[in-house]
């Protein structure tokens, strides 16, 4: 079978990679065209665009970016016309792939959809697009099941494909002394929310003796460029950059900072206490405080329906705030382990390994018989 696949940012490029490692397995002689990063094309197939140049988000960034988010969309379009695959998969992404989606269904291509848009939290006008164009749609978290089934959606579920991957992932020394680590998203924007606050999280951290000594290390996101992390701390700044290494850091680190999104779950698989950050463009976060209807924003507290991890954001994401945060997290024991007991919870909840495997079988069965 010839499979398109399409994938906008990072933790899409990791779940499309295990997808495809399990579709060659199940398919051996299949062919993978794809919109990707480097984990995919690590794996194997056809990279037509890196999702370096396509990722975006937040309405003021695409506002700015309009003309060549259409251009991009028109040369996938014409694309899959070209190569005209069996079996469109589209990974997350929704802003994108859902026009995709259209387009495919108009011409008579068959769409999987892996890794459910959060249509639940944002936007849920988009489920009819869901039910029109879509011809399978992958859930990789239990509790959207129901929400789903409510308005008129079968989703399938095969568990989270992060279980497997973090648990088959070895680790390595970071060398010696205590660490707390930093995660600052994988997007410009983001950096942008994030680095100065870390910076001045990082003055107060050197002015208190109880965490002077610790080391603060920033895991830099595949997505983003050395240069764009520099742009943000200072000369004198004593925060270490490493790219290529984030579960090393968080499986070391003794609490960690990190930006809401996939980063957040995989420090709770890693069983990394952590507080959750995240703020927008001042105008984006007022429209988003209209729009999205959810309790919480990282995807621990969402699964588990209460509030097992801390969440700063926007104006709450101050250094000091951060600060005190962590502290709580670094020395007290009872915090630490309501935490622990929660990510084993946690764990529990989303089912064990398999979810790729699961999906890449699926997805053949389903669309090799019709």
């Amino acid at each position: 079978m010839k499979y398109y696949i399409i994938a906008g940012e990072a933790s899409g490029d990791l779940h499309a990679a295990n997808l495809m490692r399990a579709l060659y397995a199940q398919d051996p002689a299949c062919e993978i065209r794809f919109w990707g990063g480097d984990a995919m094309a690590a794996v194997g197939g056809t990279l037509v665009r890196h999702y370096r140049d396509t990722a975006v988000m937040g309405l003021v960034e695409v506002l700015k970016k309009a003309r060549p988010i259409l251009q991009r969309l028109s040369f996938c379009q014409q694309d899959l016309l070209a190569w005209q695959p069996d079996v469109v998969i589209l990974v997350d992404y929704p802003g994108f792939n859902l026009k995709i989606a259209r387009f495919a269904h108009r011409k008579g291509l068959r769409v999987a959809w892996y890794i459910a848009p959060k249509v639940w939290a944002h936007k849920a006008w988009r489920v009819k697009a869901l039910r029109r164009d879509v011809d399978v749609l992958y859930s990789i978290f239990p509790f959207e099941l129901d929400w789903f089934r409510a308005h008129g959606l079968e989703p399938r579920y095969f568990g989270n494909p992060l279980v497997e991957y973090v648990a088959a992932t070895p680790f390595q020394p970071l060398g010696e002394g205590s660490v707390v680590a930093l995660l600052a998203g994988s997007r410009e924007l983001e950096l942008q929310f994030l680095l100065p606050r870390f910076v001045a999280l990082e003055k107060l951290m050197a002015a208190d003796p109880r965490t002077a000594g610790f080391r603060l290390v920033l895991a830099g996101a595949p997505s983003l460029t050395e240069a764009q992390y520099r742009r943000y701390l200072p000369a004198d700044s004593r925060i270490e950059l490493i790219f290529g290494r984030t579960y090393d850091i968080l499986h070391q680190a003794r609490a960690a900072l990190v930006c809401s999104g996939t980063a957040s779950l995989e420090a709770a698989l890693l069983e990394t206490p952590q507080v959750v950050c995240y703020g927008f463009h001042p105008l984006t976060f007022a429209i988003a405080r209209l729009t999205v209807h959810v309790k919480y924003i990282s995807l621990a507290n969402l699964t588990l329906d209460r509030a097992l991890v801390p969440e700063l954001i926007q104006d709450d994401a101050t250094p000091e705030r951060m600060f005190r945060e962590l502290e709580r997290l670094l020395w007290d024991d009872a915090c630490r382990q309501q935490m622990a007991d929660g990510y084993a919870e946690l764990k529990q909840v989303l089912g064990g390994a398999g979810a790729s495997v699961g999906v890449a079988q699926d997805i053949y069965e389903t669309f090799a018989r019709i």
